[in-house]
């Protein structure tokens, strides 16, 4: 009877046992059923969300393409636009740079063994660097030290001179003068040499053949603006036989060839830097008017004239040409004395000059305004040294009428105003 009351117990244990297993397993099948129910809605959220997210992106996509072409389009029409608009700039020019022995005792600097210019231009460097382009006229050349730096009637300068120049402001130099072979073939390419690395712009002189075939280009604002340089002669010193290449002789074939090959390469405007004249006269002669003429007729814009040693007029002219079309030129027949120690009349008195040039959206070119600063190379009557200084007359005279400076006494006040008279009568009024 006990045995079959154990052996009942056991039964029930047994079955309850089978029913808890059972009920386990059921619960552990209902869970994995739910988790894997979560994880499948959990999947498919994010499949949802992924296509809506991709479709979203679509859509941005598609609304910054859209926006993209709109900004093109405008940039584009902002481009046409500023193509179409006129564009004007200011050449501003000066004359010759010389370098007389009495120049460069007074920049030598004992201390350093080399020299200074830097003060000759103290007051009046800003009108240079605040300018679109500078083009100068070199009247020198810079042929080393060991050749022995020497005065006229051949001309060798301590190189200090051009990085003077450069830092003045200067972007263009025009090399092609009646000293540029003062120091023969060697100084002539040597003096190149330091202009390149001065990074000073040049056109005149070459080292070989194909330099010389190759225009001198510079840009500004977008506007391409050709340099030409040619010289009236040496100096009597023969261009080297096999080199005759490294200077330009005035010579209408090859002036108008030169011209041809600007014209080709799409040039916006044609600058001609002209060494000629008559020194010491402030008239142009026949032959630079007819020389100028010839210039004008062949596609020159702008000539800039040097070499006289004194200020010649300048001139805006209406040029007809060939085909019955008009065009604007401008004409200086000669600039003057930059800097320089001469005591002739008039060649202490200057001029920088500046001219405004429009390139219309039509791709006419006009001469529309000119105007200069009245400028004198002063020289104490010292024997200190840094004695010379180029003068802003206008503002030396202002200073002295207003009381601001009266150092410079009554003798001096009424000479330079002499010089300015002379400069306006000589050059003619601005326009």
């Amino acid at each position: 009877m006990r045995r079959n009351k154990r052996g009942n117990k056991q039964k029930k244990l047994l079955k309850q046992a089978r029913f808890d297993k059972k009920l386990i397993k059921s619960l552990s099948f209902g869970v994995l059923s739910l988790f894997v129910l979560l994880l499948c809605v959990i999947v498919f959220y994010h499949i949802t969300k992924t296509i809506q997210h991709k479709q979203f992106l679509e859509n941005i996509n598609e609304s910054l393409s859209q926006n993209n072409f709109d900004t093109a389009s405008s940039d584009d029409k902002q481009e046409v636009k500023k193509e179409e608009t006129d564009t004007t700039f200011t050449l501003t020019a000066i004359g010759d740079i010389m370098c007389h022995n009495t120049q460069y005792f007074d920049a030598y600097q004992k201390e350093t063994d080399d020299y200074d210019f830097s003060y000759v231009f103290e007051d009046i460097n800003r009108y240079l660097k605040t300018t679109d382009l500078v083009i100068g006229s070199l009247e020198t050349s810079f042929a080393g030290k060991d050749r022995g730096y020497s005065n006229y009637p051949t001309f060798n300068s301590p190189d200090a001179l051009a990085y003077h120049l450069k830092k003045l402001g200067i972007d263009v130099l025009s090399t092609a003068g009646n000293h540029c072979l003062d120091m023969g073939f060697n100084g002539l390419s040597r003096t190149i040499d330091v202009l390149n690395d001065a990074d000073i712009a040049h056109t005149g002189t070459y080292q070989s053949q194909q330099a010389r075939d190759t225009i001198l280009f510079k840009y500004v604002k977008g506007i391409k603006i050709a340099f030409i340089n040619y010289t009236y002669g040496t100096n009597g010193i023969p261009v080297p036989s096999g080199q005759e290449f490294c200077v330009n002789l005035i010579d209408k074939n090859l002036m108008k060839k030169d011209i041809e090959s600007a014209k080709a390469q799409e040039a916006d405007i044609i600058v001609a830097c002209m060494h000629w004249g008559t020194e010491y006269r402030t008239t142009a002669n026949t032959e630079q008017k007819e020389l100028a003429d010839f210039l004008f007729q062949n596609g020159v814009d702008v000539i800039l004239g040097n070499h006289p040693h004194v200020l010649e007029q300048m001139e805006k002219r209406t040029v007809t040409l060939e085909d019955g079309s008009t065009k604007d030129g401008f004409v200086i027949y000669a600039l003057g004395n930059f800097i320089c120690d001469q005591n002739a009349e008039n060649t202490r008195n200057s001029i920088i000059l500046n001219v405004k040039i429009t390139k219309h959206m039509n791709g006419k070119i006009t001469i529309d305004h000119a105007n200069y600063i009245p400028i004198y190379m002063y020289k104490a009557p010292t024997n200190q040294l840094r004695k010379m200084k180029l003068l802003d007359l206008e503002k030396v005279i202002y200073n002295y009428e207003s009381g601001i400076d009266s150092s410079i006494g009554q003798k001096n006040y009424e000479y330079w105003k002499l010089q300015l008279d002379k400069i306006k009568k000589i050059v003619g009024p601005e326009f």
